[in-house]
């Protein structure tokens, strides 16, 4: 079984600082799921909050994959989260064509925190033992987010970035104390939304803050005849923790190249590019810059 996962953000809205082509097609999906499937990749990673995704994938049909999709933010303090979570669920599983999904991940985690953290963890715990969800779980932007939820909560499933610029749910501890709590562990944006596979030509201005970075990336590449592709791959797939590393695609060809490149060994040592900047590290600062 491949440890890749599908992620299906482009299915739905575009998406990704080096995306040029925009909302990936119908008949692109079709063809890239088939893909998927011929290859092993048997889970998917969409969410409530992704435009058309959900109802892509249902039309399309997604029977052999492990769904894994996110309840967005509630808006509104005062409603009975039970049952909007419930309705939530519901109207995903519309949308997707199933009866059930394997994972239901909060979007955002804050949510836990507030007043409404219990009810809406005690939801997600009812929609398991309905069996309409297998694993209940956190999508979490960084590793601090987990130091303060863990001692109140258990989850079967954590989704974090991780790349060879963010390496923190490593050098936090989080990956080893995950697995010890038998917590499946996916990882997303190995790519850095993009920014990781452009040419040093092509980076955005706003990135020049960072470009030692970029300089001593591109030259390791360059030196050791490695594919960006390649090497953030490689770097998730090399700790044995990581259940699942999201790739996102645009295409076909792309996919093609993620799995072709998923298979070949890096034999030199990944370049050392740990960076600790949140403006750099996580995308949604990316807009402020």
């Amino acid at each position: 079984m491949s440890r890749l996962a599908l992620g299906t953000v482009q299915f739905g809205i575009p998406y990704g600082i080096a995306n040029k082509a925009g909302q990936v097609t119908r008949a692109s999906v079709k063809n890239m799921l088939q893909l998927a499937a011929a290859n092993s990749i048997d889970t998917l990673d969409t969410a409530m909050a992704y435009g058309e995704s959900e109802n892509c994938l249902g039309e399309i049909g997604v029977k052999e994959f492990r769904v894994v999709t996110k309840l967005p933010a509630i808006s509104d303090a005062s409603i009975d989260i039970s049952a909007w979570s419930q309705r939530q669920l519901n109207e995903a599983l519309a949308r997707l064509d199933e009866t059930s999904v394997y994972g239901l991940l909060l979007h955002s985690t804050s949510q836990l925190k507030g007043k409404n953290g219990e009810a809406l963890y005690k939801a997600l715990q009812d929609l398991k033992a309905s069996g309409q969800v297998q694993k209940i779980g956190i999508s979490i932007y960084s590793p601090n987010e987990l130091d303060e939820l863990f001692s109140y909560y258990d989850f079967d499933l954590v989704q974090a970035p991780f790349n060879l610029l963010d390496r923190r749910l490593a050098e936090s501890g989080w990956l080893e104390r995950l697995k010890e709590k038998d917590v499946e562990i996916h990882v997303r944006s190995v790519f850095l939304q993009g920014l990781l596979l452009m040419e040093k030509e092509n980076i955005p201005v706003k990135f020049t803050p960072w470009n030692e970075l970029f300089i001593q990336w591109h030259k390791w590449l360059s030196n050791n005849s490695v594919s960006a592709i390649q090497a953030c791959l490689a770097y998730p797939l090399s700790f044995s923790e990581i259940d699942r590393v999201i790739v996102g695609c645009d295409s076909m060809t792309q996919l093609e190249q993620i799995i072709n490149m998923s298979q070949t060994h890096v034999s030199c040592e990944l370049p050392d590019l740990g960076c600790d900047d949140e403006k750099l590290i996580n995308p949604s600062f990316w807009s402020q810059l």
